[in-house]
């Protein structure tokens, strides 16, 4: 299932944040580790206590393998300690050879994705958003990365006015299909928005897919479709600054306090935030979510 395998790469992105963090402690034996670990309330992704064993496991798994600093994910944000270290910056063909990557796996893997996301619980994010858009309903929303349409298919249900935008022509025909509603087939390093046009912006685990040098401008692009105090909702794994490739999706990893600088910066004010999925510990949230408010 795509959403699941989101969810197990974000916790594996965030486990591998924890064992460096104790690396650079001094504990660096697995039953040091798990020892911990466990001291922490870190558990498994199951709810169960770490041993040597099980993190010896996990560290020589090919997931931890590819996240690991240094590894096979690529170029790192730049962070708050170290504003003056260099980055390498992506020209226009690498850019749109990114854009090619990730949007040709999901064209692949779109039918696998609608089956494992349909009946994803995001509810709270739905809430989210809506509450935080000032006036009367109906809405005009844009649903920024609709993939095959199930949040514009609840939004058109409440009867708001919803927009999809989506690079992946699979999920364009899929979101058209079962929403019936407009779904623009763009990819988000070219959009082309209406200015002052909608009153929110959901953007559910979409923006995470921008690379860090083009999000500046992308940020200001929503920013311009929006209506005065309109609202942009964001939902994005949550990892230790890094950005990269990885199972052939480019995908940015930020901690909030970096992601707070990137979109106050773009000009909106902070509503709320939250991590999900709901109801667990905060180390067995991956899912950053965060509401904004264009001034």
């Amino acid at each position: 299932m795509a959403q699941q395998r989101q969810e197990i790469e974000a916790f594996v992105r965030h486990l591998i944040v924890e064992v460096e963090a104790a690396r650079a402690a001094g504990i660096t034996a697995p039953q040091e580790i798990a020892d911990h670990f466990n001291a922490k309330g870190v558990t498994t992704r199951k709810g169960r206590r770490w041993t040597g064993a099980t993190v010896a496991k996990f560290l020589g798994s090919p997931g931890a393998k590819r996240n690991r600093s240094g590894g096979k994910l690529g170029s790192t944000v730049t962070p708050k300690d170290n504003p003056d270290k260099p980055l390498k910056v992506l020209d226009k063909a690498q850019l749109r050879r990114l854009s090619e990557i990730t949007i040709g796996h999901y064209d692949r893997a779109a039918e696998d994705y609608w089956s494992g996301t349909q009946h994803h619980e995001v509810s709270q994010n739905y809430e989210a958003l809506l509450e935080a858009i000032e006036g009367e309903p109906p809405y005009g929303i844009l649903d920024l990365g609709c993939g095959p349409g199930r949040d514009l298919h609840y939004f058109q249900s409440l009867g708001h006015d919803a927009t999809g935008l989506d690079g992946s022509k699979e999920f364009v025909a899929m979101a058209r299909s079962y929403s019936g509603c407009e779904v623009l087939h763009q990819d988000f390093l070219a959009m082309a928005l209406p200015e002052n046009c909608f009153d929110g912006v959901f953007a559910n685990a979409s923006l995470f897919h921008v690379p860090s040098q083009e999000l500046p401008r992308v940020l200001l692009e929503l920013y311009t479709t929006l209506k005065s105090r309109g609202v942009l909702f964001c939902s994005n794994p949550r990892g230790n600054n890094e950005e990269g490739l990885s199972d052939n999706r480019y995908g940015c990893f930020f901690d909030l306090d970096t992601w707070r600088d990137r979109v106050t910066a773009a000009g909106f004010f902070e509503v709320r935030c939250y991590f999900r999925p709901p109801g667990l510990p905060c180390h067995q949230q991956p899912w950053l979510a965060t509401v904004w408010r264009k001034g």
